[in-house]
Protein backbone atom coordinates (compact mmCIF):
# COMPACT_ATOMS: atom_id res chain seq x y z
CA UNK A 1 0.00 0.00 0.00
CA UNK A 2 0.95 3.84 -1.04
CA UNK A 3 0.29 6.45 1.22
CA UNK A 4 1.40 10.15 0.89
CA UNK A 5 3.01 12.30 3.77
CA UNK A 6 3.42 15.96 2.84
CA UNK A 7 6.52 17.80 4.75
CA UNK A 8 7.14 21.04 4.78
CA UNK A 9 10.23 22.74 4.40
CA UNK A 10 10.91 25.99 6.84
CA UNK A 11 13.42 27.79 8.11
CA UNK A 12 12.37 28.61 11.51
CA UNK A 13 10.81 25.09 12.31
CA UNK A 14 9.31 26.29 16.02
CA UNK A 15 7.67 29.37 14.28
CA UNK A 16 5.58 26.92 11.53
CA UNK A 17 4.97 24.20 14.14
CA UNK A 18 3.28 26.43 16.77
CA UNK A 19 1.05 28.12 13.58
CA UNK A 20 -0.19 24.92 13.23
CA UNK A 21 -0.87 24.29 16.66
CA UNK A 22 -2.63 27.07 17.21
CA UNK A 23 -4.46 27.11 13.94
CA UNK A 24 -5.45 22.94 13.53
CA UNK A 25 -4.81 21.49 17.11
CA UNK A 26 -1.63 19.76 15.82
CA UNK A 27 0.12 17.08 18.31
CA UNK A 28 3.63 16.53 17.51
CA UNK A 29 3.82 12.61 17.32
CA UNK A 30 7.87 12.51 16.31
CA UNK A 31 11.03 14.27 16.75
CA UNK A 32 14.35 14.23 14.99
CA UNK A 33 16.58 14.36 16.76
CA UNK A 34 15.09 13.17 20.22
CA UNK A 35 17.51 16.12 22.09
CA UNK A 36 19.02 18.80 21.00
CA UNK A 37 18.01 21.24 17.91
CA UNK A 38 14.79 20.12 15.69
CA UNK A 39 15.64 18.94 12.17
CA UNK A 40 12.36 17.24 11.74
CA UNK A 41 8.92 17.17 13.40
CA UNK A 42 5.93 14.88 12.59
CA UNK A 43 2.26 16.60 13.62
CA UNK A 44 -1.01 14.59 13.83
CA UNK A 45 -3.89 17.00 12.74
CA UNK A 46 -6.98 14.72 12.96
CA UNK A 47 -6.37 11.51 10.75
CA UNK A 48 -3.67 13.14 9.44
CA UNK A 49 0.47 13.92 9.36
CA UNK A 50 2.56 16.47 8.40
CA UNK A 51 6.28 17.06 8.61
CA UNK A 52 8.11 20.20 8.87
CA UNK A 53 12.00 19.85 7.97
CA UNK A 54 14.19 22.89 9.01
CA UNK A 55 15.93 24.12 6.35
CA UNK A 56 17.85 27.55 6.50
CA UNK A 57 17.97 28.00 2.91
CA UNK A 58 14.01 27.63 3.04
CA UNK A 59 13.16 31.03 0.29
CA UNK A 60 9.75 32.00 2.17
CA UNK A 61 7.28 32.52 -0.69
CA UNK A 62 9.23 30.87 -3.13
CA UNK A 63 7.19 28.65 -5.45
CA UNK A 64 8.61 24.92 -4.58
CA UNK A 65 8.41 24.74 -0.66
CA UNK A 66 6.30 21.05 -0.42
CA UNK A 67 8.20 18.07 -0.54
CA UNK A 68 5.62 15.04 -0.95
CA UNK A 69 6.95 12.20 0.65
CA UNK A 70 5.43 8.60 -0.23
CA UNK A 71 6.14 5.59 1.64
CA UNK A 72 6.92 2.75 -0.47
CA UNK A 73 7.68 -1.01 -0.76
CA UNK A 74 11.39 -0.97 -2.48
CA UNK A 75 12.48 2.57 -3.18
CA UNK A 76 15.25 1.39 -5.50
CA UNK A 77 12.60 -0.51 -7.80
CA UNK A 78 10.68 2.82 -8.37
CA UNK A 79 13.54 4.96 -9.56
CA UNK A 80 13.46 3.78 -13.10
CA UNK A 81 9.80 4.32 -13.05
CA UNK A 82 10.50 7.49 -12.05
CA UNK A 83 12.71 8.44 -15.45
CA UNK A 84 10.09 6.47 -18.00
CA UNK A 85 7.32 8.55 -16.29
CA UNK A 86 9.01 11.90 -16.77
CA UNK A 87 10.80 12.63 -13.56
CA UNK A 88 14.27 12.81 -12.82
CA UNK A 89 16.53 10.87 -10.40
CA UNK A 90 19.41 13.26 -9.19
CA UNK A 91 20.96 10.45 -6.95
CA UNK A 92 20.84 7.53 -5.32
CA UNK A 93 19.03 5.43 -2.28
CA UNK A 94 20.04 6.59 0.90
CA UNK A 95 19.96 4.39 4.08
CA UNK A 96 18.77 7.32 6.56
CA UNK A 97 20.13 7.57 9.96
CA UNK A 98 16.80 6.74 11.47
CA UNK A 99 15.80 4.01 9.99
CA UNK A 100 14.24 5.02 6.37
CA UNK A 101 15.80 3.96 2.70
CA UNK A 102 15.26 7.25 1.00
CA UNK A 103 15.74 8.67 -2.59
CA UNK A 104 14.96 11.79 -3.78
CA UNK A 105 14.03 12.36 -6.79
CA UNK A 106 11.86 15.83 -9.17
CA UNK A 107 8.40 14.80 -10.54
CA UNK A 108 7.58 16.34 -14.56
CA UNK A 109 6.74 19.90 -12.91
CA UNK A 110 10.47 19.77 -10.42
CA UNK A 111 8.39 19.15 -6.92
CA UNK A 112 10.30 17.41 -4.81
CA UNK A 113 8.89 13.80 -3.98
CA UNK A 114 10.92 11.44 -1.62
CA UNK A 115 10.22 8.26 -1.81
CA UNK A 116 10.82 6.60 1.13
CA UNK A 117 11.30 2.96 2.87
CA UNK A 118 11.94 1.62 6.78
CA UNK A 119 14.37 -0.41 7.07
CA UNK A 120 13.24 -2.24 10.12
CA UNK A 121 9.29 -2.48 11.91
CA UNK A 122 8.30 0.82 13.11
CA UNK A 123 5.85 0.13 16.26
CA UNK A 124 3.16 2.07 16.56
CA UNK A 125 3.13 3.82 12.54
CA UNK A 126 1.60 1.06 10.82
CA UNK A 127 4.71 0.97 8.53
CA UNK A 128 7.11 -2.02 8.31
Amino acid sequence: MTSIHPIVSTPDLARLRAFYETVLGATQTLREPEEGPEFYVELRIGGSTLGLVQNDDTQVGAPVRIILSADVGDVDALLPAVESAGGTVPGQANDMPWGQRVAHVLDPDGNMLNLTAWLRPREGYGLG
